[in-house]
């Protein structure tokens, strides 16, 4: 049973609007195919009555009203009447799970209590409705007060309540009580269908349901992208994992929809997902080590189970300082690309050089890289940037110091500018008019972008055109930093000019 809409969405600053529930459900119940939703608290507001009013429309006519299901209280008729209003037939009710909690927050005996909820299941099967109940904090009570949650069961287990529910509310159980208190119940009540509704406050919330599962529990509540109160619930990608590969578990859940829906989900929620959340975490399945990629190209040396495929997905290499030729060959590969060694070594060198300015590159970048450092290669650098230093501060202009070699002979200028590659070109005008008594093209376009097909930011492309002789010229060039790349392009550009210039022996005057 998903609980993204209700428990997930008492996540903190989360709220999702109407639309955006009813389009979870669909995908929850249609795509995903997970057996139940849990949608809503009852009595919240007019816009989750209007949330669960178009979902509980929706699901009649598709065949799932009775997958929907909608958490209601100890309130005499009131929150059955929210539901039935609404079209819902699942009610989910809570009650109190622990001594604690009856006495101190209701002020009200276990019998007083156990009378009120008995009241409200008859009202709801006189009314048709499904009842499943919720014993709130039932992990405490298991833990402090046991014997009431035994009288509890006791006087309820033979009034018709399909499910209940057991909740570690507080998240305080580890995987050893999950183990100790569930095989208790099922002992204790061996034809009772037991749900267990697990938070994650030490990280243990997988872990937990997985020892549910192995104490005899028939059904398990988690969300998406492990969305909930405080530090949230279950995750249904890592449960279903899990279930599937460690207990050959067979559930109705689509796996190629889980990436899809917590995409989904990240984007209504505003609640971004880790990088390195399993399964759906935008990194793991990207293999950054060198050696990694070279065991995959052995057998899938460095493989497991958790298939990229299963969920939609694909293995990727990521390309930086600790990648090595092997992951780009693989990067190449699936791009069909074919590079020879001499220039596997350059493009090598290129992106290990980003990746020591932190800087992780993505194949959508590489044959942007590719074609940058392949393209000139086959001419002679005549003019080579040999140093270079620019600089700004507040309240002044910035200034550049360039060493630029020409031929052979090596010139230096500082200058200042309007902006560091102002400065820069400044410097570069001065050495080609006053030291090499030649005209400088005239810079008539700048234009920088993320590389098209880029997914990050991690490069800017810097194209810049030059009006020379009457020739129009255009250079290209990447880096991380925007000046870099301009000045990179520049210097292309000098170099054709050097090209042309010996070819047809221009002499600038």
């Amino acid at each position: 049973m998903d609980t993204t809409l209700r428990d997930g969405e008492q996540t903190s600053g989360v709220s999702f609007l109407p639309h955006e529930k009813l389009q979870i459900a669909r995908l929850l119940l249609e795509e995903l195919c997970v057996d139940r939703v849990e949608v809503a608290s009852a009595r919240v507001s007019e816009g989750e009555f209007e949330a669960v009013q178009s979902i509980c429309s929706w699901a009649q006519r598709r065949g799932h009203i009775n997958k929907v299901e909608i958490l209601g209280f100890v309130d005499g008729n009131k929150s059955l009447d929210w539901i039935e209003r609404a079209g819902g037939r699942v009610i989910n009710l809570l009650m109190k799970g622990s001594y604690r909690h009856c006495v101190g927050q209701l002020q009200k005996t276990p019998e007083e209590h156990i009378s009120d909820v008995i009241e409200v299941i008859k009202n709801a099967q006189s009314r048709n409705f499904d009842v499943n109940l919720y014993l709130e904090d039932w992990s405490g009570g298991m833990k402090d007060s046991p014997e009431y949650v035994f009288q509890v069961m006791d006087a309820l287990k033979d009034y018709g309540v399909k499910r209940f529910m057991l909740p570690d509310t507080l998240g305080i159980l580890n995987p050893l009580q999950v183990i100790e208190f569930f095989r208790k119940m099922v002992r204790r009540y061996p034809d009772v269908h037991f749900d267990f509704h697990a938070h994650n406050d030490y990280d243990l919330a997988v872990s937990n349901v997985l020892g549910a599962v192995l104490s005899g529990a028939k059904g398990l509540h988690t969300s998406i992208n492990g969305l909930g109160e405080r530090a949230g619930n279950a995750p249904l990608a890592s449960v279903q994992a899990i279930l599937k590969d460690h207990f050959n578990a067979i559930t109705n859940v689509n796996e190629e929809k889980l990436n899809e829906v917590s995409h989904l989900v990240e984007s209504y929620s505003g609640i971004a997902i880790p990088p390195n959340k399993p399964i759906v975490g935008s990194s793991v399945f990207t293999q950054v080590a060198g050696v990694h990629a070279d065991g995959d190209n052995k057998n899938g040396l460095y493989q497991n189970d958790l298939l990229p495929e299963r969920f939609g997905r694909k293995r990727e290499y990521a390309l930086g300082k600790s990648s090595g030729k092997a992951n780009i060959r693989k990067n190449l590969e699936e791009l069909g690309l074919d590079l020879s060694e001499e220039a596997m070594k350059k493009v090598t060198a290129r992106i290990i050089e980003l990746g020591d300015k932190k800087e992780l590159v993505t194949q959508d970048d590489l044959p942007y890289i590719v074609n940058d450092v392949l393209k000139h290669t086959t001419l002679e650098d005549k003019v080579v940037l040999k140093s270079y230093m620019v600089s700004t501060a507040f309240g002044l202009k910035p200034v550049a110091s360039v060493q630029l070699e020409v031929n052979g002979n090596v010139y230096e200028e500082t200058a200042t500018g309007d902006g560091q590659y102002d400065a820069f070109m400044r410097c570069i005008r001065h050495i080609y008019k006053n030291k090499l008594d030649r005209h400088f093209p005239w810079l008539s376009n700048y234009n920088v972008t993320i590389p098209p097909g880029g997914r990050t930011d991690a490069l800017v492309q810097t194209s810049i055109e030059w009006e020379y002789d009457g020739r129009l010229l255009r250079t290209h060039a990447l880096d991380a930093d925007q000046t870099e790349a301009a000045m990179k392009a520049t210097i292309k550009m000098l170099n054709l000019i050097e090209t042309y210039y010996e070819e047809k022996a221009y002499y600038y005057k």
